[in-house]
């Protein structure tokens, strides 16, 4: 993908208002007559394979294993496509990329590693997990603890699906629209929950999954493609390659994998000079608590496990794993790199998370524009579609079943997930423009997130792993993560908040293992989880798979350390 460039740059005018400091930039896209077909076609094709996968055979009513895990009958590279248009969304695209505008190539740290976490709960969660046969990740609580810890956690889950992954995603997406059509943000948000809930709400997990086959095509394609035109233009139009080249030459500073204190300086949106290390502390992401927030992401998080719990068998689940694991690996090319180049070009924008729109509006040219907008979009719908389906999925299964309707029929139960992931959309909705005050949302999302993953992962790891570990100390764990994650916020001002992820969780695994020694005297709890060596495959296939990422993943960090 080298040579001369064909594509149009906008010249939009700009104009800096010099006393105070905002920068205008014009708010339209241009989108020309193709642009619009393609855009208007995607949308088209997403809603009719969501409502054709959603049709059942005559005579066949949709139970809850049809609506919540697709009839259990997702090949692997379902599950893996799946996987990666449900995380990918207007955070990583927008978010992600206003902080490699702000941080640099180290914000990637969040995909990279994932692709190594992704392989530990390939091999280590998910044959537990599908050995219990269960729908929810409180309902492996239950399993393993009791109904206290499983209601506790599912309202904690119903919260952050709604209060924080819903309303944050629809913002973002909103945002982007804003900045690159000038759609006004109430507009942006109504119109991208309409489209999430065209076909979602009726088909459930399955019109999900098999519309983010489609989705995960859009948003890689069209993601490399801006990358492809940003890199192109930053280098005067001597091809992608170059641009590159050039700009690890120029913006050599935004290249290192590893921050240490005062090396990189940056200036937040509000004008206040800050070290990105207080955001990505050093030798301390590699090795503490960056692998509390993936462990916690990808391990215990309903709307990503659910894609492998509605796999056809182990193999095909840990195959898919691997192949998104492939994904990550790529993934801080489209939107990492973006943010980069936004920075190179010293682009006019008040805001990190202006990076990306930038980009689409200045240096996409016209027959590109509705692919790149395409894939944004691609990204923000399949994420909202899962996440609406997994908070229908906590709530049907692990509150409406479990203290209202012992006796649900299967049909009432289908009826109430799709009532209440309309609920929770129309909650985000009106919740979702509060959040324009933020700079950089994705380290809003990080750090709140933060505040409960440790004593969660906590949770999960001393239920899964020890035998000693009980329903009490996992209950009192889980009721401390907040508070002792905000104890150490103010008693610790200047501890970064990765690191105060790391000492919470090793807190949180002390008060469980005291508990659990006190009240057992040593002994294994009764619902304790014996695992049998049968479980765990043997693939060749995923084994091959496991050690390309792990092969890569270390070459990327030794090239950019």
């Amino acid at each position: 993908m080298t040579g001369g460039s064909a594509i149009a740059v906008d010249n939009a005018p700009r104009t800096r208002d010099h006393a105070a400091g905002n920068v205008s930039i014009r708010t339209a896209m241009g989108f020309e007559t193709i642009d619009y077909l393609v855009f208007f076609g995607y949308v088209g094709l997403i809603i009719f394979i969501g409502l054709w996968v959603s049709r059942e055979k005559k005579g066949h009513e949709k139970n809850t294993e049809d609506y919540f895990l697709a009839s259990k009958s997702l090949p692997w590279w379902a599950i893996g496509a799946s996987l990666i248009a449900s995380n990918i969304s207007a955070e990583q695209f927008i978010g992600m990329s206003g902080s490699g505008f702000r941080l640099g190539l180290a914000i990637a740290t969040y995909e990279w590693m994932a692709a190594v976490t992704l392989l530990i709960v390939a091999y280590f969660f998910l044959p537990i997990y599908l050995k219990k046969g269960i729908f929810t990740m409180p309902q492996f609580l239950e399993v393993r603890y009791d109904s206290r810890v499983r209601t506790l956690l599912a309202v904690f889950w119903l919260l952050v699906y709604v209060f924080v992954n819903l309303t944050s995603v629809l913002y973002l997406g909103a945002l982007a629209m804003k900045g690159i059509m000038g759609v006004p943000l109430w507009t942006g948000v109504i119109g991208l929950a309409l489209f999430a809930g065209i076909y979602s709400v009726y088909g459930g997990l399955k019109a999900v999954a098999w519309t983010d086959v489609v989705q995960v095509i859009f948003l890689v394609g069209g993601g490399l493609m801006t990358t492809y035109l940003a890199l192109d233009a930053y280098s005067g139009g001597a091809g992608a390659f170059s641009g590159f080249g050039k700009l690890l030459t120029e913006a050599g500073d935004r290249f290192n994998m590893v921050l240490f204190k005062g090396e990189l300086m940056y200036t937040d949106d509000a004008g206040m000079t800050k070290d990105a290390y207080d955001l990505l502390p050093g030798l301390s992401v590699l090795l503490g608590g960056m692998w509390i927030a993936n462990l916690f992401y990808w391990g215990c998080n309903q709307y990503i496990i659910q894609r492998a719990l509605a796999a056809k068998d182990l193999r095909e689940a840990q195959r898919g794993v691997a192949f998104a694991g492939y994904l990550k690996l790529l993934l801080p090319l489209i939107v990492v790199i973006p943010g980069i180049v936004a920075y190179a070009l010293e682009a006019p924008i008040s805001k990190g998370d202006e990076a990306y729109p930038y980009l689409l509006r200045e240096y996409v040219g016209p027959g590109f524009k509705g692919l790149t907008f395409a894939a944004l979009i691609a990204a923000i719908v399949s994420s909202l579609a899962s996440m609406m389906n997994s908070t229908a999925t906590i709530f049907t299964m692990d509150i409406y079943r479990h203290y209202f309707r012992t006796d649900a029929s299967e049909k009432q139960l289908v009826r109430i997930g799709r009532t209440v992931a309309i609920v929770c959309m129309l909650i985000a909705v009106a919740l979702a423009p509060q959040l324009s005050s933020l700079d950089q949302v994705f380290q809003y999302i990080q750090e709140y997130t933060g505040m409960v993953s440790p004593g969660v992962l906590a949770i999960f790891m001393m239920g899964l792993f020890w035998k000693k570990s009980t329903a009490n100390a996992a209950l009192t764990s889980a009721v401390l993560s907040i508070p002792l994650s905000l104890l150490m916020k103010y008693a610790l001002p200047g501890l970064p908040f990765i690191d105060r992820m790391g000492v919470a969780f090793l807190a949180s695994i002390v008060l469980i293992v005291a508990i659990s020694w006190w009240e057992n005297k040593g002994k294994d709890d009764a619902k304790a989880i014996t695992i049998d060596s049968t479980w765990r495959t043997t693939d060749p296939v995923f084994a091959v798979l496991a050690f390309g990422i792990l092969g890569i993943t270390a070459a990327l960090y030794a090239i950019w350390w």
